[in-house]
């Protein structure tokens, strides 16, 4: 048997740093979605937990192998079950690394999902929990994979109400951008919390998100300069509504109401820069 999950990418549309904890870790409020573009993992049953990267970003992954987050939360949900279950993990990688869209932490839920489906175990709820965020701050919310505010250091996660229809460009210049180094390079005052409730049609959804901002945007600029010509050629599309970046970069987004207008845009943003990373996806 073969279990196959995709780790979508994780977007902020917008993200404010409202303080900063004694611990080092930043209280943020964020509206987080996912785009149905990203990673593929497939399981099946093997006697020891081994993983197999491949895909075009698999070349841009650094550091030790068992320092990936899928065999870490492979690790970690075995020994949480009690059980002595292995897994053939491969891992199709899509999305760039180091890139503010949560691949990593995607990759990481994606797997507890994925192997607690495989294995046939429902670990207890407070358990998987804790196991997601020890993995990650992001890791939790990406156990979700749809639309949720966020605050807190990542593991208050309140759901919303549908979203309207929206597609989603995604491109990054292919330049690796460190989060620490963002947050450390920040200079601005904290911003308040700024939620966003209630229901939404596209146009009061577009003008309540340019209420809001991404505090990270411009600390991000200044060490990778090449995003500046990614949002500049984002917002140049004609039917682009709203450009920004994601997360702490270096991947930036457009939104847009249509489907069509969105694969114009990204048959034009291809033809811009070829070296560019550019992906398409409704916003879930």
């Amino acid at each position: 048997m073969t279990i196959t999950r995709e780790a979508f990418a994780k977007v902020n549309l917008y993200l404010h740093v409202c303080g900063r904890r004694d611990n080092g870790y930043h209280e943020l409020d964020s509206l987080i979605v996912f785009a149905q573009t990203g990673d593929i993992l497939s399981f099946e049953e093997a006697e020891d937990i081994t993983l197999e990267v491949s895909g075009p970003m698999a070349p841009f992954l650094d550091g030790e192998p068992a320092d990936n987050l899928v065999l870490k939360a492979a690790h970690g949900l075995r020994a949480l079950s009690g059980l002595e279950k292995g897994a053939r993990i491969t891992l199709d990688k899509r999305l760039p690394v180091a890139a503010g869209i949560g691949g990593g932490s995607g990759d990481g839920a994606a797997a507890l999902k994925g192997l607690c489906e495989l294995w046939q175990i429902f670990p207890d709820p407070m358990g998987l929990e804790e196991l997601a965020l020890s993995l990650g701050a992001d890791v939790p919310i990406c156990m979700k994979a749809h639309a949720n505010h966020v605050a807190g250091i990542g593991e208050k996660i309140t759901p919303l109400p549908p979203l309207p229809d929206c597609w989603m460009v995604l491109v990054n210049p292919m330049v690796a951008v460190s989060t620490p180094a963002v947050f450390k390079a920040r200079t601005a005052e904290f911003s308040p919390a700024a939620p966003m409730g209630g229901e939404y049609g596209f146009e009061g959804f577009i003008e309540a998100l340019k209420e809001r901002q991404n505090d990270l945007m411009a600390p991000a600029m200044e060490i990778a300069p090449e995003i500046k010509p990614v949002l500049e050629a984002i917002s140049a599309q004609p039917a682009c509504r709203l450009s920004r970046m994601s997360g702490s970069g270096a991947t930036c987004f457009g939104l847009f109401e249509h489907e069509e207008a969105a694969k114009e845009a990204l048959d034009q943003l291809k033809s811009i820069q070829p070296s560019w990373w550019v992906s398409l996806g409704k916003i879930i």
